[in-house]
């Protein structure tokens, strides 16, 4: 699993585009029309999916590689691991939840 941070608008703003609605037109211009409501997911760094041939567009708009967009979060990873397996690795304990005093089942 990985998990990445989206660095559009930093690129972005590297090249002067300070809008989303500037770089929704530069993209238009390279032959990738986007939707607004997928430029606004795209712009606030909340994209869930892109296809491979959509980067690639954005990449030439903004002379850039895509490893430059896509930040690596290797500690989101590790967050959302069970924790049995963080508790393997030297993770923090797993804590019981108190609840009411129950009485012990019957010998």
């Amino acid at each position: 699993m990985i998990a990445m941070r989206w660095n559009l608008r930093l690129k972005a703003a590297e090249r002067g585009i300070w809008k989303s609605t500037e770089m929704r037109r530069l993209l238009a211009d390279a032959g990738l029309e986007i939707s607004a409501g997928k430029m606004s997911a795209l712009w606030t760094g909340t994209p869930t999916t892109i296809r491979l041939d959509d980067l690639d567009v954005i990449c030439f708009v903004l002379e850039c590689e895509p490893t430059e967009l896509l930040i690596r979060e290797p500690e989101q990873v590790e967050a959302r691991r069970p924790r049995k397996i963080q508790e393997a690795n030297g993770g923090p304990p797993v804590t019981p939840r108190l609840g009411r005093n129950k009485s012990l089942p019957p010998a």
